[in-house]
C-alpha cells in the first residue's frame, strides 16, 4: 500500500503562495498594491498581507485575480538581553466563514516574563477562527522549549527570506526536528517576510487546495503543502516500509528523522531517492537542494498515524 504525504495526490490544484508580507500599512516599503502586483507577476496564486498588528482582508489589486488570505502579524515581548520576542502570524478564512477579526482592526504589543504567558495570545487567534504560525524562531531569540510552550500551534516558519538575507538566520529549519522528536505534530512553512521588494518571491509554499482562503486554511491544518525556495517536489510517500521522494533535478537529497540526516545523497541531476526509516522514529521528512543552493522541504509523514495520512480526493 502507498501512503502519500497529504500534499501529494488528489484532484485539487497545487497553489503557490506566501503567508508573510509587509507593506506601507506597517513597516514595509512597498504599497499593498505594489506588493500584490509583484507577486502576481511571479505567478503566485495567493498572498497574505500580514502587516504588524493590523488585520487585512482587502485585495488592493483585484485585477490580478490573486487570492488574499486574511491575516496580520502579532508580537509578544520577552525579557532580554538582546532580541527576545515571540512573533505569530494570524491567518484566517473569509469573514463570512467565521473569521472573528475585522478589516483594519488594530492590536497592541503584549509582553510577559515567559513564553507560557503568550498562551492567551494563541487562544485569541484560535477563538477568532484563525491559525497561528510561529515566526522566525532564530531571529526572535527563541528556543525549542519556547516553541513547545505554546501547545496549540502546529505551523512554524522553517525559512524566512528577510531573516536569511539580513541576518543569516532561519534558513535551515531551526528546531523543527527537535519539536518533532518530542512527539509534537508540526508543519513547516517557507515565507518571505518581505519588507522591501527585493526580498519578495523567494520563499513560498505549494498548497493542495481550491482558490479560497478557507480551503487554503484547511490544507494548512492537514499539512497538505510543501515549502520551497525553488525546487519542486512531485511526491513523497511510504510504500512497503520505505520512504520515497520524487522531485525536480537537484544536487542533494536528505531524509531526516531523530534530528539526523540518515541519508545525505549528493550528485548531479538527482530526481528521487528512498530510505527505510530507522526503527523507533515517529516521523520521516525529506529536503532537497539544487545546484544553486535553493532548498525545498516536505512536511513529515507521521509513522504512528500513517493510516491517516492519505490525501483527500
Amino acid at each position: 500500500m502507498i501512503v502519500h504525504q497529504a500534499a501529494f495526490g488528489g484532484r485539487r490544484p497545487l497553489l503557490k503562495g506566501n503567508l508573510h508580507c509587509h507593506t506601507t500599512r506597517s513597516d514595509g516599503l512597498p504599497s499593498p498594491e505594489t506588493a500584490m502586483l509583484q507577486y502576481a507577476s511571479m505567478h503566485y496564486d495567493f498572498l497574505a498581507l500580514t502587516d504588524h498588528r493590523i488585520y487585512n482582508y482587502r485585495s488592493y489589486a483585484p485585477e490580478t485575480g490573486m487570492v488574499v488570505v486574511p491575516g496580520m502579524e502579532l508580537d509578544f515581548s520577552l525579557p532580554g538581553p538582546g532580541c527576545h520576542v515571540i512573533h505569530l502570524l494570524s491567518v484566517g478564512p473569509e469573514e463570512e466563514k467565521g473569521n472573528g477579526f475585522r478589516q483594519d482592526q488594530k492590536f497592541e504589543t503584549m509582553e510577559g516574563a515567559t513564553a507560557e504567558e503568550a498562551i492567551p495570545l494563541v487562544k485569541q487567534i484560535r477563538e477568532a477562527g484563525n491559525l497561528p504560525i510561529f515566526c522566525h524562531p532564530e531571529w526572535s531569540g527563541n528556543t525549542a522549549e519556547e516553541i513547545m510552550a505554546l501547545p496549540d500551534i502546529s505551523l512554524m516558519e522553517i525559512w524566512n527570506t528577510g531573516c536569511v538575507q539580513e541576518n543569516g538566520l532561519d534558513n535551515r529549519a531551526a528546531y523543527w526536528d527537535e519539536v518533532l522528536c518530542s512527539g509534537r505534530k508540526m508543519y513547516g512553512i517557507a515565507t518571505d517576510d518581505g519588507h522591501q521588494l527585493w526580498q519578495n518571491g523567494q520563499g513560498f509554499i505549494r498548497v493542495r487546495a481550491e482558490r479560497t482562503p478557507s480551503s487554503i486554511l484547511e490544507a494548512l491544518r492537514r499539512g497538505a503543502f510543501y515549502a520551497s525556495c525553488g525546487p519542486e517536489i512531485y511526491d513523497f510517500y511510504m510504500e512497503d516500509g520505505k520512504a520515497v521522494i520524487i522531485c525536480s533535478p537537484v544536487s542533494v537529497i536528505r531524509f531526516r528523522h531523530f534530528r539526523v540526516p540518515y541519508v545525505d545523497l549528493h550528485g548531479k541531476g538527482l530526481r528521487g531517492h528512498m530510505m527505510v526509516p530507522v526503527e523507533g522514529t515517529n516521523y520521516i521528512r525529506a529536503e532537497v537542494e539544487d545546484e544553486n543552493g535553493r532548498r525545498a522541504w516536505t512536511n513529515p509523514i507521521f509513522l504512528d498515524e500513517v493510516q491517516d495520512t492519505e490525501t483527500e480526493p
